[in-house]
């Protein structure tokens, strides 16, 4: 089993910043990648970003690309979403998943385990 657990998130004014991590620990012997996913009230889930295994692929989703940027700390088996110039429509719950293997993808059906969310609220 593994477990993911966020930290980070809250309120931030439209224009700021905030950050967040996500450490995964249990059976992370094997390669895998973590990403991130939101889910706004009503709203399907939706991918936000992700990083391989060894953290030299990255891929951002179009709608946060120029303002959030993800990395990986595999010291800590950790990743952390840099988000910057937040807006109202950031506001949702941000998940991270962790899906085995090399590959990165943006299906979240494709991943294995998931973090309980982390609630990040952007005021106007």
């Amino acid at each position: 089993q593994v477990q993911l657990v966020e930290s980070g998130g809250g309120w931030v004014q439209a224009g700021g910043s905030t950050r967040l991590s996500c450490a995964a620990s249990g059976r992370t012997f094997n390669a895998y990648s973590l990403a991130w996913f939101r889910q706004a009230p009503g709203q399907r889930r939706e991918f936000v970003a992700v990083a391989n295994w060894s953290g030299d692929k990255t891929h951002i989703a179009d709608s946060v690309k120029g303002r959030f940027t993800v990395s990986r700390d595999n010291g800590k088996n950790t990743i952390v979403l840099q988000m910057n110039n937040l807006q109202p429509e950031d506001t949702a719950v941000y998940y991270c998943a962790l899906q085995y293997g090399r590959i990165i993808t943006s299906t979240a059906n494709s991943y294995n385990f998931w973090g309980q969310g982390t609630q990040v609220t952007v005021s106007s």
